[in-house]
């Protein structure tokens, strides 16, 4: 049997024991755990630089810049989550643990790097550019309760199991 087969995991359960064996010895956790909130900080900064510019129209390059550096934050989050889904699951994307939270990143993925190409093209104005960081922040916030949720779950199980 494949020691990352995830077909027998229990419906009612987010990791089999061996998984969150895997989990908890990884140094790929630590890592998102770090990274998750720095993230979330970061988006909070580029969220009120960016509705600072479309309220008073200062401040476009800070705007810009934080919404570089928030993209910069999750395309190394996903690659790190990615790696951390390939030890604790066997996969890289799409476990079946995390497969909705996986195909809805790819959303806020395709929002910000649509940003980055609006702005590498000049194909909108400043305050569209704007307006499209906006939808993918709306898309990350969404995403992020997602991964919140399973977190909880998984807490959840841990005091279940004992």
């Amino acid at each position: 049997m494949d020691r990352h087969n995830t077909q027998e995991r229990a419906p009612a359960f987010l990791y089999t024991p061996e998984e969150r064996q895997r989990r908890d010895s990884t140094v790929w956790t630590m890592i998102q755990g770090v990274l998750a909130p720095l993230q979330f900080v970061v988006f909070l900064v580029s969220l009120v630089l960016v509705l600072r510019y479309l309220a008073s129209g200062a401040g476009y390059e800070a705007a810009t810049l934080s919404v570089i550096v928030k993209t910069g934050f999750l395309y190394l989050i996903m690659v790190t989550g990615a790696i951390w889904e390939k030890v604790v699951f066997g996969q890289y994307l799409f476990a079946p643990a995390f497969f909705w939270e996986d195909v809805f990143s790819f959303l806020v993925i395709a929002l910000h790097t649509a940003y980055l190409a609006a702005l590498w093209t000049a194909a909108l104005s400043p305050v569209q550019e704007m307006g499209l960081a906006l939808a993918a922040y709306a898309a990350y916030v969404i995403n992020a309760g997602q991964f919140v949720w399973k977190l909880r779950m998984a807490r959840l199980q841990q005091e279940a199991m004992g």
